[in-house]
């Protein structure tokens, strides 16, 4: 009789065995990404969280650019051309550093390069991504608004031809990611055509990118509000390769997928802290690992972040296959960010008191998914989504 195979050991940091389903490259690239992070981010981003700053952005967009993370799934133009798997472990690496600078790299590349490289002129394109690819060019993506932010339908920035051919943009957008140290914005209007893009250098006359203080969650990112008073831009400024809603949607969802992975990341560097601390940390003589709730606790956040993790893994092949559906990133927005807010929350139970504090970054990851649970499609905006399509029926009217 044949002996069964030796089966490998457990291992508590991987227990399903995801990695896998990685190869080489791919491990290669998370790890380049990881170890960025730990160098250059997970030291200091207490700090600029506490101070609500995030010092030396543009330094870290170089760096980033460096390293082939921005608009890295995007082909050409010095893009790194990685697979949409590759883009999503980087995310979720970034993310398990802070949302803040996920958030910086997922603007950049998903936002404002996808746009271009999307729906933009070759001229566009050949002006703006490989500076932007680089880093030496950081970009934002103007599509909500003060009193637009889930019915993007009816924003009231607007964009009119004069006489002699230019645009005039009109308007005011809000809560925009790398707005106040962009170069170059792409903005969202109306036209007599329907919803158009234009590519806004951030030096035109009458724009203006004021930033947004007083947050408490994402500190350590730049938000800020875009103000454009009659700005004049020539004809090509518009990205010829669209018109209407579907436009910035798209971005939107190739955004919204690296926060199914970036989301967990947060998820796992907390889940990690609450490992560690439950393991160290005695209460009645042992160590609180010991007892039945805290397992319970451990096991249920593993359950869920792994299958988060699993989830992205698959939405990824989809995408690489070209089969990715919106309302499959709808499903793992929704899922993923409501499981990685739970995990941040019992984790903070297992740290106690020791969970608000900034030595762990519990609380942080808390409260900076509090910003991305609503960015980019609000719970109920994709529960309105899967709903339809599920359905049929449209309960967005």
């Amino acid at each position: 009789m044949a002996s069964s195979p030796k089966l490998p050991a457990f291992d508590p940091v991987d227990p399903l065995g995801i990695d896998d389903l990685l190869d080489p490259e791919d491990l290669a690239i998370r790890g380049t990404v990881r170890d960025w992070a730990a160098d250059r981010v997970l030291p200091y981003v207490a700090d600029w969280y506490e101070k609500g700053e995030l010092p030396g952005i543009r330094e870290l967009a170089r760096e980033l650019g460096s390293i082939g993370a921005l608009g890295m799934s995007l082909e050409g133009y010095g893009c790194a051309g990685a697979t949409a798997v590759q883009y999503g472990l980087a995310c979720l690496e970034l993310e398990a550093a802070d949302s803040g600078i996920r958030s910086l790299v997922s603007v950049q590349g998903s936002l404002a390069m996808y746009a271009i490289h999307r729906f933009g002129s070759e001229e566009q394109k050949n002006r703006w991504l490989p500076g932007m690819a680089s880093g030496q060019v950081i970009g934002c993506f103007g599509l909500t608004e003060p009193d637009h932010g889930s019915d993007p339908a009816n924003m009231r920035t607007h964009a009119k031809r004069d006489a002699g051919g230019d645009w005039v943009l009109d308007g005011r957008k809000m809560w925009i990611t790398n707005g106040s140290v962009a170069g170059v914005a792409v903005v969202w209007a109306q036209t007599e055509e329907g919803v158009r893009g234009f590519v806004v250098p951030a030096d035109s006359p009458g724009f203006s990118a004021p930033e947004i203080k007083h947050k408490w969650s994402l500190r350590a990112s730049v938000t800020s509000e875009l103000v454009m008073d009659g700005v004049r831009l020539p004809a090509d400024a518009v990205l010829p390769g669209v018109v209407g809603l579907r436009g910035p949607l798209s971005c939107l969802s190739h955004a919204r997928y690296g926060i199914v992975w970036g989301s967990m990341g947060a998820a796992r560097s907390s889940f990690e802290t609450a490992v560690e601390y439950a393991k160290s940390r005695e209460q009645f003589g042992r160590p609180i690992g010991g007892f039945q709730l805290t397992q319970a606790k451990l096991a249920d956040m593993a359950v869920e972040l792994h299958k988060g993790i699993l989830l992205a893994h698959h939405l990824g092949r989809r995408m690489d296959a070209g089969r990715l559906r919106p309302e499959q990133v709808s499903f793992g927005k929704l899922n993923n960010v409501r499981e990685a807010i739970d995990i941040c929350r019992t984790a903070r139970t297992i740290l106690g008191a020791n969970g608000i504090s900034l030595e762990y970054p519990v609380m942080r990851h808390a409260t900076n998914l509090e910003s991305v649970l609503t960015y980019e499609g609000t719970v109920e905006m994709h529960q309105l989504v899967l709903g339809k399509a599920l359905t049929g029926l449209d309960a967005f009217r």
